[in-house]
């Protein structure tokens, strides 16, 4: 079953199709979906992910950072159930 990402990119509410098979998390995914380049980010995050303990650190750095590049609201998109 394909899973399907949803975000908002400078204002623009987005829907994309996501594989863990293509991507390492959905918000590689909304990145590629929208060109930008993460090489830095991913530097940055692997240098934090080495010196810091816990996931608190990481987490803030890439909600911050996604923020600054125009992402907001990057989450997975629920199926509804359908009722009989």
């Amino acid at each position: 079953m394909a899973r399907q990402v949803t975000y908002v990119f400078k204002g623009k509410r987005k829907t994309i199709q996501f594989s863990y098979n293509q991507f390492h998390d959905i918000y590689e995914a909304a990145a590629d979906a929208e060109g930008v380049d993460l090489q830095h980010f991913l530097n940055m995050e692997k240098q934090l992910e080495m010196s810091c303990r816990g996931q608190g650190i990481v987490k803030n750095f890439r909600q911050t950072e996604f923020a600054k590049m125009g992402f907001e609201e990057i989450k997975f998109l629920r199926d509804e159930p359908l009722s009989k």
